[in-house]
């Protein structure tokens, strides 16, 4: 598979899947599935997964493996993982930084966990194994959240760095959820971004966020882009140098055309960041950790 960096792809749900299939527009360059709405499955889903294979690379992203689950994960479900993979020949694959399941119970929501050593020593446990049985590079996402843990030691762009170092991994970058967590908890977006080593930042994602009456801002991939994230989105290319970009969208879909103009606007951005690549900071220098703090 041709290098996926400088661009830009969209998620493949079943509301858009006919009509893309049909139109095949040009700015789409990759898609994004979710395994889980494929494993064990007949029916449309692989039907679509199958024609769409014909027309774009595709990554893949879970939604069930939370890299931070105390027990391991199901050796069935990593077996089944595994052979989707090697189907759709992803070039990586993701999922998240957080629990997301406990005792076999699973929450359906991305759950984050102390930013501390010890769940530092669980990630490290569950992105080896993952490793091991998947046989395809493996990456993590950071989370939007709502509230810090009071035993947390490290801030999360520092936990982020030490998790990638210890585990020599990946990161899927959501900048909507930089944002997100910046206005709620009170930090410099910014500043996160200069703390990440660029060299591991395999995968971009950008998306739409919920601001209530009160300001307080949900991640709820229902919404267009905002202008402060396709900004903070530029920042991080000028940072990292050409990444792949991925526009998601979870609900409240809009139709296929006006995400497509979005797709359009992260192509004039990517474009522009590539012409300043070359001169991507190294991770922190010059960043005063205080100002990541709350307040």
């Amino acid at each position: 598979m041709a290098s996926l960096d400088g661009k830009v792809g969209i998620g493949f749900r079943m509301e858009h899947a006919r009509e893309l299939l049909e139109r095949k527009p040009e700015c789409v360059d990759w898609l994004e599935i979710h395994p889980e709405n494929y494993m064990h499955r007949g029916g449309v889903y692989p039907a679509n997964l199958k024609q769409a294979l014909r027309h774009w690379p595709v990554v893949t992203h879970g939604l069930t493996m939370g890299m931070a689950a105390e027990q391991p994960h199901d050796v069935a479900y990593l077996h089944t993982l595994k052979s989707l993979l090697s189907d759709v020949e992803t070039p990586w694959h993701s999922d998240h930084l957080c629990f997301a399941s406990d005792m076999g119970m699973y929450a359906h929501d991305l759950l984050p966990m102390p930013f501390n050593e010890e769940s530092l020593k669980t990630v490290v446990q569950r992105m080896t194994e993952v490793r091991d049985r998947i046989d395809t590079p493996i990456a993590f996402e950071n989370i939007s959240y709502y509230i810090e843990s009071p035993e947390s030691t490290l801030g999360e762009p520092e936990f982020i760095v030490e998790a990638l170092e210890a585990t020599d991994g990946l990161l899927l970058l959501d900048v909507n959820n930089v944002y997100v967590n910046s206005k709620n908890l009170g930090f410099d977006p910014k500043a996160w971004i200069d703390l990440i080593p660029a060299d591991r930042v395999i995968q971009i994602h950008v998306a739409g966020h919920l601001i209530r009456k009160d300001g307080f801002r949900i991640d709820t991939h229902g919404e267009p882009v905002c202008d402060d994230v396709y900004e903070l989105l530029e920042y991080t290319l000028e940072h990292t140098g050409p990444k792949p970009v991925l526009l998601e969208r979870d609900g409240n879909y809009p139709p296929l055309d006006a995400l497509l103009q979005e797709l359009e606007l992260l192509k004039a951005i990517v474009e522009r960041t590539k012409k300043s690549s070359s001169d991507a900071t190294l991770p922190g220098v010059g960043v005063r950790p205080e100002s990541l703090h709350q307040g």
